[in-house]
């Protein structure tokens, strides 16, 4: 199959709304990937469709992406093709790697058109952003091998993996969707949560009984125990085992012969046995030897001797995970049947200096990686008016508007305003419009010139919610904002009047006093 069928779907995609006609659209490129009668193309192919890479780490940033090549005139790629190239370049490394990628990199953009090559874009920066997510390409995926959407959706669940599902589902139909197991030491995609801004709507969309289960901020693990053989997973199915030692010691003294679990992993500071925020946490996560102090904390059980455990409802998998795993490692629960009792739950788990709560229907099954009403997760939002700094130019969907913004807090103190970080997300369309035209009129040179970011006056102000506030080492002011995104822009508002670096800094010591209090 060509490279540029994709690309010409990928816009189609992304310009239709109605949900329906997406999976229609995606189900037909489906099917050509299953023409070609090839596990490379289908699962390449499958992986472009959704925004994703085979190669998890391809090396190619955004500077090696400046000086390329004119596109080509004709499309002559095909889907194999690119996997090859992407192949060769996430396998570099060593002496002479990096110019041997930008050369690899030359190559393959040379060799696309430039339908092509804004999808190449997307695919590398990660921002194709068309609406193709993997829960939609599931569906368009059982249209397109004329499966119910059921079994892609267990088949999911239990291989962790749409690419291997989609070369299943395409080339080996119902059948080798059937022959999907769950097997203790292969991962699953783990079950997500929706969420609801506060904790009555969230209930009233899991319904009662149900249970509130204190979001803890770390890292989520999903472990897997046969006889004495232990592997640790994360989120996105890596495998952390040699990293996290001290799980590994938790699950191996457990009373059981096989158990999948899923929780989170928290680092606990070593001298004082409090839990360390979650920036550092992560950042340990990143280096073979950084987890070892990591405490788990689990909530579900998949698996356990034996029988799975999927299928039951959770408060069948709830009462098994308290005959098996001790208090100490696992989630705070509470049962709830009143909204009065989710609100109270979700006070006492903020004031616990806990992210919030995730309420878990009690009937549920575990579902694969559907952001369901089963778990709906409340968290305080925290809101404040900065000022844009500067501002990028998009890629993929968003190319030829102005979308990441650089965002500042006033400094009462010395003046002017200190970067907390960049946002492109809580955009609409209409507003990527309005914001584009808005700030190529502040910009301090010539914005289409620019390659890249474009330095605007700080004029505009633009109210963005956020998780909480971290250390970064990265920004002038030692913070930066947790999952910040745009709720809108405030014309009403001049720049002196935006908030402060000190409120941020407040924030953030409020955070960690939460978290370190008793």
């Amino acid at each position: 199959m060509r490279f540029d069928e994709l690309a010409t779907v990928s816009r189609a995609v992304a310009a239709t709304p109605a949900r329906n006609a997406k999976i229609e659209l995606l189900a037909a490129a489906l099917r050509g990937l299953a023409g070609s009668g090839d596990e490379r193309t289908v699962s390449a192919g499958a992986g472009y469709l959704c925004g994703e890479l085979r190669q998890r780490q391809t090396g190619v940033g955004y500077a090696s992406l400046r000086d390329l090549p004119p596109p080509a005139a004709e499309a002559s790629l095909s889907v194999a093709d690119v996997d090859i190239a992407f192949e060769r370049i996430s396998q570099l490394s060593g002496k002479g790697s990096q110019a041997a990628r930008r050369a690899e990199v030359a190559a393959l953009f040379g060799a696309a058109t430039d339908a092509e090559r804004r999808l190449l874009v997307g695919l590398l920066s990660g921002e194709l952003r068309q609406g193709a997510q993997a829960g939609l390409l599931a569906d368009a995926l059982a249209r397109a091998a004329g499966i119910p959407s059921t079994a892609v959706r267990r088949a999911l669940l239990l291989a962790g993996d749409l690419r291997t599902v989609a070369v299943s589902a395409l080339l080996g139909g119902a059948d080798a969707l059937d022959a999907y197991r769950l097997t203790v030491g292969r991962p699953l995609s783990p079950m997500l949560a929706s969420s609801a801004p506060n904790a009555t709507e969230a209930l009233a969309a899991t319904g009662v009984p149900a249970a509130a289960d204190e979001k803890i901020d770390g890292v989520r693990i999903q472990v897997h125990r046969s006889g004495s053989a232990i592997s640790v997973y994360s989120r996105s199915l890596d495998d952390l085992t040699a990293r996290v030692p001290g799980v590994v010691a938790a699950v191996a003294a457990l009373d059981v012969s096989s158990i999948v679990l899923d929780g989170e992993a928290v680092g606990v500071d070593p001298d004082s046995g409090r839990a360390i925020p979650f920036q550092e946490t992560s950042s340990r996560a990143a280096r073979r030897d950084g987890l070892s102090v990591l405490r788990p904390f689990f909530f579900d059980i998949l698996h356990l001797d034996g029988a799975d455990l999927l299928d039951e409802p959770a408060s069948a998998r709830w009462a098994a995970l308290d005959r098996v795993v001790p208090e100490r490692m696992r989630v705070g629960r509470t049962m709830l049947a009143t909204a009065d009792e989710a609100e109270e739950a979700f006070a006492l788990a903020v004031a616990a200096g806990h992210e919030g709560l995730v309420i878990k229907s009690a009937a549920a099954p575990y579902d694969v990686g559907r952001r369901g009403a089963a778990w709906v997760k409340v968290k305080p939002r925290h809101t404040l008016d900065l000022v844009v700094l500067a501002v990028e130019w998009g890629h993929g969907r968003r190319r030829g508007w102005l979308s990441n913004l650089h965002l500042g807090a006033r400094d009462p103190h010395g003046g002017g305003f200190v970067m907390l970080g960049k946002t492109f997300k809580g955009m609409t369309d209409e507003m990527l419009r309005w914001q584009t035209e808005r700030l190529r009129a502040l910009a301090v040179e010539d914005a289409a010139a620019s390659e890249w970011v474009v330095r605007v006056r700080p004029e505009l102000v633009v109210e963005v919610a956020f998780d909480g506030v971290q250390t970064s080492p990265r920004y002038p002011g030692g913070v930066t904002l947790r999952f910040a995104r745009v709720l809108r822009y405030r014309e009403d508002k001049r720049p002196e009047e935006a908030d402060t670096i000190d409120a941020v800094r407040a924030i953030h010591r409020g955070t960690a006093a939460q978290r370190e209090a008793p």
